[in-house]
């Protein structure tokens, strides 16, 4: 075999840094060897795998061909390490990244289960948008993923996970508030709201704009706010309305400091979903976690919201 893991490693960082020189220095090595390990790589597969456009070196058909690949190869090398680097026995050592409303609402819980029946687990979580965990997940930065909007992405496997109600909600202050006292909603009131929206790239925008935007065509006005919370605590001052997780908003609905809306609307859900690699290596310890999560999602179904 002429290919080694050292050489696909320096291959990624040359794909993520665009240069030999910057490689280098995240490797670390020395530039020259840094080349000389990619030359030995194009020369085994007998393949240009980069553009040289000026100093920049750019992914060409066949480095995009290799990339998920050698991604795959060195994340299976990596778990060989995890698994069998101790002689203490196999650990569980599990990488996580969600969406923000599932890192911020539901894993801490999640989590905090799977370690009191595994007591020496090590879980790491991270938290972005949608994108961000699809991109983790793409680039074998994360075993598992979770994410509350769609995925386009090829090379992921996509587990329906727990159903998420989306609820319409303002203060107790606002006109709508007090209009749907009185009767419920229509489109057209809503359509004329001032609207708190999560930014581009976003799962629950995505799902927001996709749930609301046929029966409202345009909004007429919309603030974009980059977390949940920030969204949460603008309603409540009464910045404006906002179709947002109840998970979000259970807490300051139960103090009533927001209130639901009651619309014309259908009832708004989504579902979330945990993903992976398809060619992730599913460790036993990983596939325990997994198992975890589907009965935290059962248990979340027959309560209804209740823990």
């Amino acid at each position: 075999m002429q290919l080694t893991l050292r050489q696909l490693e320096i291959f990624h960082a040359i794909a993520a840094s665009g240069s030999t020189a910057e490689a280098a220095k995240q490797l670390p090595l020395s530039q020259s060897a840094t080349s000389a390990a990619l030359l030995e790589l194009e020369f085994a597969l007998k393949v240009r795998l980069f553009d040289r456009v000026g100093k920049r070196l750019l992914l060409n058909d066949h480095g995009r061909t290799l990339l998920p690949a050698a991604l795959s190869l060195i994340d299976g090398a990596r778990a060989v390490e995890r698994a069998f680097g101790q002689s203490a026995g196999p650990p569980v050592d599990i990488q996580l990244f969600a969406s923000t409303t599932v890192g911020n609402y539901l894993l801490p819980g999640l989590i905090a289960g799977f370690t009191r029946s595994h007591p020496t687990a090590r879980v790491d979580l991270r938290v972005g948008n949608t994108q961000d965990a699809v991109n983790a997940v793409l680039e074998f930065e994360t075993d598992v993923g979770f994410i509350e909007g769609p995925c386009h992405a090829t090379d992921i496997t996509v587990r329906p996970w727990l159903e998420d109600e989306l609820v319409l909600v303002a203060s107790p202050d606002h006109p709508l508030a007090r209009a749907a006292k009185r009767a419920r909603l229509s489109a057209d009131q809503l359509r004329e709201a001032r609207w708190l929206m999560r930014e581009p790239g976003s799962g629950t925008r995505e799902t927001v704009d996709h749930l609301l935007l046929p029966h409202m065509a345009q909004l007429a006005s919309v603030i974009t706010l980059g977390s949940p919370e920030a969204i949460r605590n603008a309603a409540v001052e009464g910045l404006g309305i906002s179709c947002i997780s109840r998970y979000v908003v259970q807490e300051a609905l139960t103090d009533r400091r927001l209130a639901l809306l009651p619309t014309k609307l259908p009832r708004l859900t989504r579902r979330l979903m945990l993903i992976h690699h398809t060619k992730k290596l599913l460790s036993g310890s990983l596939e325990r976690f997994i198992a975890h999560c589907i009965e935290y999602a059962e248990l979340h179904r027959r309560q209804d919201f209740e823990i």
